[in-house]
């Protein structure tokens, strides 16, 4: 048994360590500012091979078949790559196809089709495009004003996230996964939806509700939020799938890559762009959790929410995109040796495999292809921007010389079905041209002296998990600068109190209701309502001596219900549910005494501590008192190490789809 745990240990150990001649190596063959120059260009040429291979062969259907040099519809019949490309154009500074392009989808699209769509890659990739396209095209500091453009993307998007809007009509607040456009949710509709997929539509929706000043958009997808953090477990992990009727998790996989990734990623950058704190409030108690329990240094792995026993030693594609993230919450020295440890798998095989398990060092079964994933590339750009770092330009050079000579095909880039044989696949998803890309150019152009629009243009931007631009402008992100947190908490005798009052009340539950066809569906605000109070004009989110968990009202909800796998729509307000209300986690950094160097971001290492009125109390890690075939614990120099002698491997919890439709996941 403690043979195995060694092994397994040495393992990660061993093949980490090859990221260190990464390192070196990069630093002696470094990428000089001629050739950022020649590279950007390449990858300027390569978005050109792959754009105008689906404008000749495949358009107006969703994305292009490169091998046969044919189109298929596989989200919407709706044009979908030109819509998701739409500000790569502008950011190359193409004026001419931009404004053609804009012209085509006000003139052309439509969404009064009988189509079932998933929300989740309709929002990312369609509702996002749009908006991004909008805010550039009407916009003369931008550069790319279209002088003829009257708004017809915005009216696009208000159409169809109102179309989109039924999926939210569910107990929880979480949305169902797929929804018809013309005639709402189907009523034999899977009630079964992913963390990302019901946590990662506040971006698309808050600007909308933004630009066209209705709230209704943001707050349905913040309450789905809500509705996914209050069923957190109490090491504050949320599973990978979740019941949107009865908020009970039928997977319960922790992790940051698959059916979860994008939550962590929107919670941050919903702060970053709105400002709004609560977002922040959530996304570091998250954070927390995820660097605690999920962390494997310089990797991380899936474990049961519950009890954060190691269930899935796994390295998946998905995770790619969390170095990235790090660096936008200025937790840098992680993110360098996770982006590292990511890179040499792509280095041993020219491509990052969907899979890679960490306890074989090989490519999971199953999981050998690359869709031409963005992830990776968002990371190095990234870290790129904040260290000034050769080594991530030589690894840009590197991922654009796999995709030449690897993934290049007659009429654009194919996915690779096999990372070890590089055999093609006759299919280029959309997000190629939107993330892809984009990230590459971002990064060669970056160091070859910028001059573009994310880096010179007049706002800052937030990339959407799209790679959609967001711009923070004063309509979007100061909207509510004077009104950031609930301040019916404060003491009334506090000079806090003494402010303006915002335009905003929450002295009761309002109901939001909206017509769509023969159908009205009704919305809640929050499943907490909130007593009306002035807020601060003092001090912007502060409200001495309360948790976030206070001033939200976000309170655990711990499902008493019985499951019937048959239930329908009928039985959906049967469920009895128990509220727990618990304090928020902190950091003592006191305990941090022993004498051993600490990086500057190494608050992520310390003790958990649990705050409360009696003072700190030491939470104990159930993954070293849990009964589960998978024991995870310290040895002496304080190394993780695990215990999965008596795991079986095959015995994953039932029900596990790792798909949703046929897109790649998330």
């Amino acid at each position: 048994m403690r043979s195995l745990m060694h092994l397994f240990s040495l393992y990660l150990l061993l093949f980490s360590a090859s990221y260190d001649s990464f390192v070196h190596r990069a630093l002696a063959d470094g990428v000089t500012p001629e050739e950022a120059q020649q590279l950007r260009d390449e990858v300027r040429g390569m978005f050109y091979h792959a754009f105008d291979g689906y404008m000749e062969h495949a358009f107006p259907k969703d994305e292009l078949r490169p091998l046969s040099c044919q189109g298929e519809d596989t989200i919407g019949n709706y044009a979908l790559t030109l819509i998701d490309s739409l500000d790569t154009l502008a950011l190359l500074g193409d004026r001419e196809r931009f404004a053609a392009s804009v012209e085509w989808i006000g003139k052309n699209l439509q969404f009064d089709i009988n189509k079932t769509v998933s929300v989740f890659e309709t929002t990312i990739r369609i509702l996002g495009g749009l908006l991004s396209a909008h805010l550039i095209a009407s916009d003369y500091a931008t550069g790319m004003r279209i002088p003829s453009y009257e708004d017809q993307l915005l009216h696009l998007a208000e159409d169809l996230a109102r179309r989109l809007l039924p999926a939210f009509d569910t107990p929880t607040g979480i949305p169902f996964g797929s929804v018809n456009l013309m005639h709402g949710v189907d009523e034999h509709e899977s009630k079964i939806t992913s963390t990302a997929g019901g946590g990662t539509l506040t971006l698309e929706f808050g600007v909308l509700s933004r630009l066209i000043n209705d709230s209704i958009y943001e707050e349905v997808t913040k309450n789905a939020v809500h509705g996914l953090w209050a069923r957190r477990s109490k090491l504050n992990l949320v599973g990978a799938h979740i019941n949107v009727f009865t908020g009970e998790w039928t997977q319960k996989d922790a992790g940051i890559g698959t059916s979860i990734d994008s939550f962590y990623e929107y919670l941050l950058k919903a702060y970053l762009l709105f400002g709004e704190e609560e977002y922040l409030y959530i996304f570091q108690e998250a954070y927390v959790a995820a660097m605690h329990y999920l962390h494997n240094d310089p990797w991380y792995v899936e474990v049961n929410m519950d009890s954060a026993a190691i269930v899935w030693p796994l390295f998946n594609s998905l995770q790619a995109f969390w170095p990235g993230l790090q660096v936008l919450a200025g937790d840098i020295d992680p993110a360098i040796r996770t982006h590292a440890a990511f890179f040499s798998v792509w280095k041993r095989y020219g491509f990052t495999p969907e899979g890679f398990n960490l306890a074989t060092l090989n490519v999971q079964q199953g999981q050998k292809s690359y869709p031409l994933r963005p992830e990776l590339m968002e990371s190095t750009y990234l870290l790129f921007k904040a260290t000034r770092d050769p080594r991530y330009l030589d690894a840009g050079r590197d991922m654009v010389a796999s995709l030449q000579y690897g993934a290049r095909c007659p009429c654009g880039y194919c996915h690779i079905s096999d990372v070890e044989f590089h055999e093609q696949e006759d299919h280029m998803e959309s997000f190629f041209l939107a993330e892809t890309v984009k990230y590459l150019w971002l990064l060669f152009d970056l160091a070859a002296g910028p001059d573009n629009l994310v880096e010179n243009g007049p706002y800052k931007y937030v990339f959407s998990t799209e790679g959609h631009l967001l711009p923070a402008t004063p309509q979007i992100s100061l909207v509510r600068e004077h009104c950031s947190y609930l301040g019916a908490y404060c003491r009334s005798g506090d000079s806090r109190r003494k402010s303006f009052t915002s335009d905003t009340s929450y002295g009761e539950q309002k109901n939001y209701t909206k017509e769509y066809g023969s159908r009205t569906h009704t919305y809640l605000p929050s499943e907490t309502s909130y007593a009306s109070a002035p807020f601060s004009g003092f001090i912007k989110g502060v409200c001495p001596g309360l948790t976030h968990g206070q001033k939200f009202g976000i309170s655990y909800l711990n499902p008493t219900y019985t499951h019937d796998n048959n239930s329908d729509y009928k039985d959906r307000d049967q469920g009895e549910h128990s509220v727990e209300e618990r304090h928020s986690v902190v950091i003592d950094a006191a305990d941090q005494d022993d004498g051993k160097e600490q990086s500057d971001n190494s608050e992520y290492n310390e003790d958990i501590r649990e705050s409360g009125d009696g003072g700190s109390q030491s939470v104990k890690d159930p993954a070293f008192q849990s009964n589960s075939a998978v024991i995870v614990f310290n040895d002496d120099d304080g190394n993780r190490l695990i215990d999965d002698s008596n795991y079986n491997h095959d015995d994953r919890e039932s029900g596990d789809e790792r798909s949703e439709n046929h897109f790649p996941q998330r």
